[in-house]
C-alpha cells in the first residue's frame, strides 16, 4: 500500500497557494549587499519557485494567488505562462499593493542573507472570495506556504483552501517555509503554522522551523522522531524534516524512517535549494516512487540549485536532475547521497 493516494482523475497535479515576489541576485557576488552595484531579476518566492520547478518537471500545475497591477506583476504572469502554469486563478491587485521584492546577499557559498521588501504585498491581499472551491477539488494536491498565513485576509483565504481540499479529497502539502520578518511574534506564528500542519497530509521543513511551529505546544528539545510521531497523531502521512547539509529524514505512517544527504557540489549561495527540493521529492511521490527515490531526487535537485546563480530560472527538469546524479554517483559512490 502507498504511504500517499493521489486522485489520477484530477485535471491538475498540483496547486501551490501564496507568495510570488521578484528576487533581485547579485551579479557582482562574494561581497555584502551594501557593496553590490548589479543584480539580475528573477521570479521568487518559494510557492512562484515550486510551482516552476513542477512544471519543467512536466506536472500540471496550476496557482492560486494575487500580484501587483504593474509590469512586475505582468512579468511574474508571463513568466508562469511561459513555462505553462495556468494563471487564471491568480487574482490582480486593485488597491496599489505591490509585489515583495528580494535583495539577495551572497557572501560566500556558504554564508548568504535576504533583504525583503513585504509591506503592502499583493500575496497577503489574497481574499476568501478568490479561492475557488472547484480549482481545488480538480487537483490532486495543494501546497500552503506558511507565509501565507502571516497576515489577513491571505491566512483566512489559504485557511478556506485546507477545508475545501479536506473536503474534496485533496492532498493538503504544508510547507512551513518560515520568514521571521512577515510575523508580529512568535507566538502567532506557532498558532496558524500548527493549525494547518493538523489538518495536513505531508509537511516539508527544517528542524528550526519545526522549533518554532511547536513552541506552544511541546518541549523545548524534541527529537526528529518525536515532531513527526506529534503531527503523524493528526493523520499527517509524510513529515520531512531537513537540516541543511546534514541532509533531511521523512517518517511515514507506516512506520518508516528514510535518510538522505547532499550530494557533493560546489555551492555559489546557501539559498533555492529548499524549493527544487520539494519540487523534486512531490515529483517522485505523484510518479508513484519509493519514499527514499524521491528524497533521493529532491537532495539532487536541491544540490543543483544551490549551485546555480537563480532559483526560478534553474529549476532543472527530470533528464538533468537523473544525469546529475548518475555523475555524481559515478564520482563519489553509489551510495553517496544514501550512505
Amino acid at each position: 500500500m502507498k504511504t500517499i493516494q493521489f486522485d489520477e482523475a484530477r485535471k491538475r497535479d498540483i496547486i501551490p497557494l501564496g507568495r510570488i515576489a521578484i528576487d533581485f541576485n547579485p551579479v557582482d557576488f562574494n561581497r555584502p549587499l551594501e557593496e553590490s552595484t548589479t543584480f539580475k531579476k528573477y521570479l521568487g518566492g518559494s510557492p512562484a519557485n515550486i510551482a516552476v520547478g513542477m512544471a519543467r518537471l512536466g506536472k500540471r500545475v496550476g496557482f492560486i494567488g494575487k500580484v501587483s497591477n504593474d509590469q512586475f506583476g505582468r512579468f511574474v504572469t508571463g513568466y508562469f505562462k511561459r513555462e505553462g502554469i495556468d494563471i487564471s486563478r491568480i487574482a490582480i491587485a486593485q488597491k496599489g499593493e505591490s509585489l515583495g521584492l528580494t535583495f539577495t546577499e551572497i557572501l560566500s557559498p556558504a554564508e548568504s542573507s535576504i533583504l525583503m521588501y513585504r509591506n503592502g504585498v499583493a500575496d497577503l491581499a489574497l481574499t476568501t472570495e478568490e479561492v475557488d472551491e472547484n480549482y481545488i477539488k480538480d487537483s490532486k494536491a495543494i501546497i500552503i506556504s506558511g507565509t501565507a498565513l502571516a497576515a489577513s485576509p491571505s491566512r483566512e483565504a489559504a485557511l478556506l483552501a485546507v477545508e475545501y481540499a479536506k473536503k474534496h479529497g485533496t492532498v493538503v502539502i504544508f510547507d512551513v517555509d518560515y520568514r521571521s520578518y512577515t510575523w508580529q511574534s512568535p507566538a502567532e506564528m506557532a498558532i496558524y503554522y500548527a493549525a494547518v500542519a493538523r489538518l495536513s497530509d505531508i509537511i516539508l521543513g527544517s528542524r528550526e522551523e519545526f522549533d518554532l511551529m511547536e513552541s506552544l505546544t511541546a518541549p523545548l528539545g524534541s527529537s526528529d522522531r518525536e515532531t513527526a510521531d506529534r503531527w503523524m497523531a493528526y493523520d499527517n502521512k509524510i513529515v520531512v524534516i531537513k537540516h541543511g547539509k546534514a541532509g533531511s529524514t521523512a517518517y511515514t505512517n507506516d512506520g518508516g524512517v528514510y535518510k538522505i544527504k547532499p550530494f557533493p557540489v560546489q555551492s555559489l549561495k546557501s539559498f533555492g535549494g529548499g524549493d527544487a527540493y520539494a519540487s523534486a521529492f512531490l515529483y517522485g511521490l505523484m510518479e508513484g516512487w519509493d519514499i527514499v527515490d524521491c528524497l533521493e531526487f529532491g537532495s539532487g535537485a536541491a544540490s543543483m540549485l544551490v549551485s546555480a546563480h537563480s532559483c526560478s530560472d534553474a529549476m532543472p527538469k527530470a533528464e538533468e536532475i537523473r544525469e546529475f546524479i548518475r555523475k555524481k554517483k559515478e564520482e563519489f559512490g553509489e551510495m553517496v547521497a544514501r550512505g
